[in-house]
């Protein structure tokens, strides 16, 4: 088998930048948070993103403001994904009058942006705290993962195995578990990959807005808020903030171009 170059790209870019972010939890190379009277000092072996405004080391700042991020990324698609894989498998493979509210409904929310519906959701629950933060986002990507899997459920339900397996005697929930789901496997992967850049974008537009994760709680998001109103004196500190994001992004973004190719056998 040629091998799989995208997904190979991917997975070692986002693991060695997950490493990192994880580490952040324990470890930084300073004191996050500890100031400095190095103040806007450029990129250095002492200082690998150079100092902010405060003398505070942004690499370090990078480290520990990415777990979060990510953490609350991965925590907003896993209750899209719940949701939406809940709804859509259900709506999909029965059918009728829930099947099309399903789509009424998904077709009124899909006509607002996102990040707006994420506004008000948040405003209800109150802004500042992560916990709010992911129920808010996790809300609003339900109805993007159960188009998806309503769509795979409803084109495999007539395909000739789940027929076969009705004729055994298999139950719904039996036939939408262990023979549909496992087939729509790929589709969803992809969804995921292309739902978890949504979701770290999402999270680092609110925390920029200043209604997401804030201080003292660290995040990318917010970071890149601070680091415009000094854009002009230490401009790495938001290339550097940035950077990090978009790498990240860039290598999940190749992890889901390397599924789709290992699932058509081509790369």
């Amino acid at each position: 088998m040629k091998r799989n170059y995208y997904l190979f790209a991917g997975l070692c870019l986002t693991g060695i930048l997950a490493v990192a972010a994880l580490l952040g939890f324990f470890w930084t190379p300073y004191d996050s948070a500890a100031m400095g009277a190095e103040k806007f000092l450029p990129p250095c072996a002492a200082h690998l993103f150079g100092t902010d405004n405060f003398g505070r080391d942004i690499f370090s700042r990078v480290m520990e403001g990415a777990g979060p991020s990510f953490l609350i990324a991965l925590s907003t698609i896993a209750i899209g994904a719940a949701g939406g894989v809940l709804l859509g498998a259900v709506t999909g493979y029965f059918g009728g009058l829930a099947d099309e509210i399903l789509i009424r409904v998904g077709d009124a929310l899909t006509a607002f942006p996102s990040i707006l519906l994420a506004l008000v959701v948040i405003s209800l629950l109150g802004p500042g705290k992560p916990v709010n933060l992911v129920v808010s986002l996790g809300l609003v990507f339900i109805p993007s993962f159960a188009r998806v899997t309503r769509a795979a459920y409803a084109e495999a339900r007539e395909a000739n195995y789940v027929k076969s397996a009705r004729l055994m005697g298999a139950s719904p929930a039996r036939v939408m578990l262990l023979h549909i789901l496992p087939n729509t496997m790929p589709v969803l992967l992809s969804a995921l990959t292309i739902g978890f850049n949504n979701a770290v974008l999402a999270e680092a537009s609110m925390s920029y807005l200043g209604i997401g994760v804030t201080p003292p709680d660290a995040s990318l998001g917010y970071m890149l808020s601070e680091a415009q109103s000094v854009f002009g004196r230490a401009p790495w500190y938001a290339l550097t903030t940035g950077g990090v994001m978009i790498l990240f992004l860039f290598g999940v973004g190749l992890i889901g171009e390397g599924l789709r190719f290992q699932e058509g056998g081509d790369v």
